[in-house]
């Protein structure tokens, strides 16, 4: 099995190398299925380089599906199974002989709920991923990096102390920012995030936001959202998504965030938006 081309990875090179707002990833004709169940028909999307995009809808529209289809997750459930393609910089990760393993390392994601390791410390639940793929054995290894994507995840100074400390000490939100610099530790260029601050209090729920703000310079984040308020204050794409009678997801519209919540092109999209219903 071959792997993307890690080595050329434009997160490695710097953040001056990738032109921001042009396309990074991109789906064509994409369709998910769970078994025989066909869940989202058909999206076609490009997201921007260096760019927000929220993915908004009601729930059972395919929101997360379509997440879990950009870094090739979903097919880690049994039975889920995909058509059409996904493009990182050209290149379609579901290609025969492209390596998930390599796909997930440049595209990272952050799941709804923090999800520390419990049986790791702070500073190895960081390493995670570089310990897997056979890097970063040594304490000093491990403390550059940790201190490196610890800064990135705003959360360096709450936990320099305390870093052999279980990742389960902390609050809930500072797990999800553990988990945020564990997903940047392998140096991504995407990151997505499933509804990250939706189980979190409202102060940590604003340091994620900032949190986001600050790293959309130098990395693609997609995230799923229910919160319109939040979609609107943290990302400058949207893209609504919406299912059927069929129960299907199928992507309405997507375009800039203030366009299309004061223009949309879609009634449905008004729709949702002004509370109509979802």
């Amino acid at each position: 099995m071959t792997s993307l081309d890690v080595s050329t990875s434009t997160r490695r090179e710097g953040p001056d190398d990738v032109h921001p707002r042009r396309p990074q990833l991109a789906t064509r004709g994409l369709s998910a299925y769970y078994g025989k169940r066909l869940a989202i028909r058909n999206v076609s999307i490009e997201f921007k380089a260096r760019t927000v995009t929220a993915l908004i809808g009601p729930s059972g529209c395919g929101k997360t599906t379509l997440l879990r289809c950009l870094n090739r997750i979903h097919e880690v459930t049994r039975g889920a199974t995909v058509e059409g393609v996904v493009e990182l910089e050209g290149q379609n990760i579901y290609e025969p002989g492209v390596d998930p393993v390599a796909v997930r390392r440049r595209i990272g994601m952050v799941f709804q709920r923090p999800n520390p390791f419990p049986t790791m410390s702070i500073i190895d639940n960081v390493v995670a991923g570089l310990r897997l793929a056979g890097e970063c054995r040594t304490r000093a290894q491990k403390l550059e990096v940790a201190e490196r994507t610890l800064r990135l995840a705003a959360l360096w100074d709450e936990v320099k102390d305390k870093l052999d400390r279980s990742g389960l000490s902390l609050s809930g939100g500072q797990q999800q920012r553990l988990c945020i610099a564990r997903a940047l530790a392998t140096e991504p260029e995407v990151l997505l995030m499933d509804e990250p601050a939706s189980a979190l209090d409202p102060i940590s729920t604003a340091k994620i936001e900032d949190l986001m703000a600050s790293l959309a310079a130098r990395y693609t984040i997609i995230v799923v959202t229910h919160n319109m308020q939040q979609a609107a204050r943290v990302s400058q794409d949207t893209a609504f998504m919406l299912a059927g009678e069929d129960a299907v997801g199928e992507l309405i519209e997507s375009g800039p965030t203030a366009e299309l919540f004061t223009r949309p092109k879609d009634r449905r999209t008004e729709d949702y938006i002004t509370g109509r219903f979802g």
